[in-house]
């Protein structure tokens, strides 16, 4: 069988990959091909997870032997294949390839193939530009200098900590967090 795979970020608008791959194949050879579709270098510790509908993440694939407590399963991307932990179309998973900054891929698998094999993975569909794959911690330092932090820096001389809102500062609602993809959106792109 073939696993057709569609990934997309929450940082970049107008990315995504597909990526079809044979479903015996190892996680090791899933992160090689989504590393080489975006053009990352293989030097991250890198992971997958098992997610529900809801995005929330089960079990972890790590790149390396973790030393876990025998409670706990232990997968590992090089012995592990893909029809192991992955059965059903639109199951997703999340691809860590920024471990430091917890920064990541999300993935769906949009369609099985039977009757086909692949002798290795490729990229069958490609839009946009990944996001970088570290953040470079001394230019965003430059970027967004420190903010000096004295007795005037809440505006005024007067100012009265009782007036915060004890629930959140005032704050309803709140965003999404972040980017401006929704994850729902990778449903959308076929």
């Amino acid at each position: 069988m073939i696993y057709r795979f569609i990934f997309i970020s929450d940082e970049v608008d107008d990315f995504y990959r597909e990526i079809q791959i044979s479903s015996s194949a190892s996680f090791l050879d899933f992160s090689n091909a989504i590393l080489k579709s975006v053009g990352y270098p293989d030097d991250q510790m890198t992971s997958f997870f098992i997610c529900e509908d809801n995005w929330e993440k089960r079990e972890e694939i790590t790149r390396e032997e973790m030393n876990t407590s025998s409670e706990v399963d232990n997968w590992v991307m090089a012995n592990t294949p893909l029809d192991e932990l992955i059965e059903d179309e639109k199951q997703r998973l999340i691809y860590v390839f920024d471990p430091l900054t917890e920064r990541c891929f999300f993935i769906e698998l949009k369609e099985i193939i039977t009757g086909k094999t692949l002798a290795e993975a490729k990229c069958t569909a490609s839009q946009g530009n990944p996001p970088k794959q570290t953040v470079d911690f001394d230019e965003m330092a430059k970027a967004n200098p420190v903010m000096d932090v004295d007795e005037n820096f809440y505006g005024d001389e007067g100012f009265d900590s009782d007036e915060l809102d004890e629930e959140g500062f005032g704050m309803e609602g709140g965003g999404d967090g972040g980017g401006t993809v929704s994850l729902d959106s990778i449903d959308d792109l076929y």
